[in-house]
């Protein structure tokens, strides 16, 4: 049972949510009373079951207990969560749950759309839009370009148009045909198929393309014929003639189609993601000459509020928005006098929209997104970002007595930020609502009403409630990890920063809200960039920095892809302004270190992809039982048909589709989850079978191969990063963000160090406890030791006092931020007037003293 500070301290509370026997995920069948309308935080080294108590438990039991009441048909509408293993849960509330979502939205949703402001705004233009002169209303759907009413019609509200051009598909045409020159042909056999159709057909395949008739190229590219002719393949030009003449039967008749056909017919009905990004490549993308790239048609674009029609609107910042609603919404007569004569109705309309569109971003303004427009697409969100804007929208719908569950509220935020973010919770719990937050950052720790300590380690480790009462009694708790953070009282050595050993200069670098800026970075130690949320941080370190070195070195940058949408619907990646001045020759290898999951399905998992997997199925593959068999290490795969079970494909369950509910997953019956056959299982690695190597974790793995010096390396490096509690098999979907970066840092921290590499990481704290980010600053000191540079995209004092060099931007957000305040090591940073990073990291090295 958890020990509870005080029993007064149950007093103060209106009532509590009591939960018996939590045996979720890793929680060891545990009892717990947590308060009622009061911040309750949850706290806990990463692993060590906050989530299984706060999402897996008592959302998902509020969750289910809502469904029983709604019918079945709108049940499969939600998310479903699965039944969570619990006794009993009295006392519980409805909940609502705003979790950081790991998932990839469309391009076509917007932070309009997230907040529904975009609907208001169509309706304002619509009801009480400037028209032009004998034009007659337009219904709200006409002002989305996502609709058939509003879509400009030449570029179906894309944008864009994409044309095909002799250009882009033979992009040198020096080349003969039979040499490949039409670059947008199929590889192997299909495009060798055409050019033997074109042999048939009489067209020159051994003259350079550039030295054909026009007539011929044109036909070539661009015929809509479809000719079925005989073929000979193998035969030569002369051959094929005489094969003609004497009417050979030919080996088979060929269809010919034209090249730019082909590209299209590709692109719009091929199923596979690479055929399409390929064809993408010969298809030429320019700005649509009708709406100019904002995606409405001329009607739509016709109607203006504010002396800006919908698209110009759209991508102010939203503080502009506010601001240029604000007369609007005050009065009902202002800026509207022409038209209160003939439509008093427009007038009144008007301000209750823009009044109510200004309660709405206020609420935004409040929690510092007021940098961001309507017109933002979500992908390129942080997940703090995009978890406030769904904080916004219940802070505004005013709901009581419900349950807000939260994961990390505070992840991507600067702590001036992280202030506006508690005063908005403080609202939501004045509201008579309850807040469970699951949260590391110690600035919120503090402000608990109660708080709720699992661990005591990760994974098997953990799953024990240390303490649950009111903050100050946690320092009693000998065990608790968080509680050496909370109430720090050794203090800490300062060291030294470290002498840069060169430095990369950049010039002229513009992006987003960076305009034509000249930065420095130092080589060969540890830098934070720090400035509030929207300052420019990931602008100049993720993209511009990364881009401009991998140019350099010769590197693709993988952009930014975002899952299950429409190539086309990707927006135009925008150019890199800046260059390189100097520096490069100190740069051998760049690293980029993100959040990215490290795989889409269940197969993917964390042995597979350090690559620890391979040198584990080398040893079963060498045991005298598999020798004798002749297996393999194919075998030990289940990926492979030979080893795996047929039955569930070496997925390890099965789906069953149940009628109206979520389908659930079930075991496999033939293998019970182990993923093998029977034949693959009988073998064993000292008396364990692959499947039971893949369910160790890595803690323990780490026992079992310590003779491997392979295997124990890896394994080693893993627990270094904080991740001794996930098991080897774990599905890549099943890990958080964090836990990702940690892995591919645990990858490259693998390989053998030849010093020289720039490796970069945004914000990798997320997700970690305290103790955890002290076990990321000894690796990426270890990068640094071993002749490497390090940058950091950070908020987390700890870190950015821990490193060499601080570059802090800002000094606010969007168009008033993008400069760089100050640069310099940590101590001369804090002393930096006109910085907000200054005074907290100020408050952090005085509590360190």
């Amino acid at each position: 049972m958890a020990k509870n500070s005080h029993p007064t301290s149950q007093q103060n509370f209106p009532g509590f949510v009591r939960v018996r026997g939590a045996r979720e995920h890793n929680l060891k069948n545990i009892d717990v009373d947590i308060p009622r309308d009061a911040l309750v935080v949850f706290t806990g080294v990463s692993g060590s079951g906050k989530s299984s108590l706060a999402f897996g438990t008592l959302y998902a039991e509020a969750q289910r207990r809502y469904l029983e009441s709604v019918s079945p048909y709108a049940r499969r509408l939600f998310h479903q969560m699965s039944v969570p293993e619990v006794d009993t849960i009295d006392g519980l509330p409805p909940a609502v749950a705003l979790q950081q979502q790991r998932g990839t939205p469309t391009t076509r949703s917007s932070v309009g759309s997230v907040t529904t402001l975009s609907n208001l705004v169509r309706m304002l233009y619509s009801r009480a839009g400037e028209y032009p002169a004998g034009q007659g209303i337009i219904y709200a759907e006409a002002f989305s370009p996502n609709t058939p009413e509003g879509a400009c019609p030449t570029c179906h509200g894309l944008g864009r148009i994409y044309e095909v051009t002799e250009q882009t598909m033979v992009p040198d045409p020096s080349l003969t045909i039979r040499e490949r020159a039409i670059a947008a042909w199929p590889q192997a056999w299909g495009g060798q198929n055409q050019r033997d159709i074109l042999v048939t057909l009489g067209y020159d395949v051994d003259t350079p393309w550039r030295d054909l008739p026009q007539q011929d190229r044109d036909w070539i590219l661009f015929t809509e014929e479809q000719p079925v002719v005989p073929v000979y393949p193998g035969y030569s030009p002369e051959e094929t003639k005489r094969a003609l003449k004497r009417k050979e039967p030919p080996n088979y008749m060929g269809t010919f189609t034209g090249v730019k056909r082909h590209v299209l017919h590709t692109f719009a009905t091929t199923q596979s993601p690479l055929m399409k990004k390929r064809a993408l490549q010969y298809m030429l993308s320019t700005e649509c000459p009708m709406c100019h790239g904002k995606r409405l048609r001329p009607e739509s674009l016709s109607v203006k509020f504010a002396g800006l029609d919908i698209a110009d609107f759209s991508q102010q910042p939203l503080k502009r928005v506010a601001a240029l609603l604000k007369p609007y919404a005050d009065s009902a007569t202002t800026g509207r006098q022409q038209h209160d004569a003939d439509h008093p109705e427009q007038a009144i309309v008007a301000q209750r929209i823009a009044a109510d569109l200004c309660a709405r971003l206020e609420v935004l303004l409040d929690l510092g997104l007021g940098y961001l427009s309507l017109e933002r697409s979500t992908p390129t969100l942080s997940p703090g970002e995009l978890q406030r804007l769904r904080l916004a929208t219940q802070l505004y719908s005013n709901l009581f007595g419900v349950v807000y569950v939260l994961d990390e509220p505070s992840a991507g935020l600067h702590p001036s930020d992280t202030e506006a973010l508690l005063s908005a919770l403080a609202a939501l719990k004045q509201a008579g609502n309850s807040l469970f937050v699951v949260e590391h950052n110690l600035d919120v720790v503090r402000q608990a009403d109660w708080l709720v300590d699992v661990g005591p380690a990760a994974g098997e480790q953990g799953g024990e409630i240390l303490y649950s009462g009111s903050p100050a009694g946690l320092v009693d708790v000998e065990a608790s990890q968080t509680r050496r953070y909370l109430f720090a009282t050794a203090a800490e050595e300062t060291r030294e920063p470290r002498t840069p050993s060169g430095w990369l200069q950049l010039a002229g670098v513009t992006r987003n809200n960076l305009q034509n800026l000249a930065v420095q970075f130092p080589l060969g130690v540890f830098t934070t960039v720090t400035g509030v949320s929207g300052s420019g941080k990931s602008s100049l370190v993720s993209q511009v920095l990364v881009e401009l070195v991998a140019g350099q070195l010769g590197l693709e940058v993988a952009a930014e892809e975002e899952e299950g949408t429409d190539p086309l619907e990707q927006a135009a990646a925008p150019e890199t302004g800046g260059r390189i001045v100097a520096g490069m020759e100190h740069i051998k290898r760049l690293v980029r270190v993100d959040q990215k999951p490290i795989g889409r399905t269940p197969r993917s998992n964390m042995a597979t992809y350090t690559g620890l997997f391979d040198h584990v199925r080398k040893l079963f593959a060498a045991t005298p039982e598999a020798k004798k068999r002749r297996y393999d290490a194919g075998r030990f795969s289940f990926n492979v048909a030979k080893g795996r079970c047929e039955n569930c494909q070496g997925e390890g369950f099965v789906m069953v589709e149940l009628l109206f509910l979520p389908s659930v997953y079930a075991p496999c019956p033939v293998c019970h989850g182990a993923r093998y056959n029977a034949k693959t299982l009988e073998v064993t690695y000292r008396d364990k079978n692959i499947a039971e190597v893949l369910g160790l974790t890595v803690d323990a793995a780490w026992e079992f191969f310590s003779d491997e010096p392979l295997v124990h390396r890896a394994l080693t490096v893993l627990r270094e990063v904080g991740l001794g509690y996930l098991r080897l098999g774990q599905p890549a979907t099943e890990l958080s963000g964090g836990e990702a970066q940690r892995i591919k840092l645990a990858t490259e921290l693998q390989r053998t160090q030849r010093g020289n590499s720039l490796y970069v990481l945004d914000e990798p704290t997320t997700g970690l406890h305290p103790s955890d980010v002290e076990k990321l600053l000894t690796q990426l000191n270890g990068l640094v030791e071993a002749g490497n540079t390090v940058i950091v995209v950070e908020h987390d004092m700890r870190v950015v006092d821990h490193s060499d060099y601080v570059l802090d931007m800002g000094p606010g957000a969007g168009d008033e931020g993008g400069q760089v305040v100050v640069a310099g090591p940590p101590a001369e940073v804090a002393q930096a007037k006109g910085s907000r990073t200054a005074p907290h990291l100020r408050r952090f090295l005085a509590g360190k003293q």
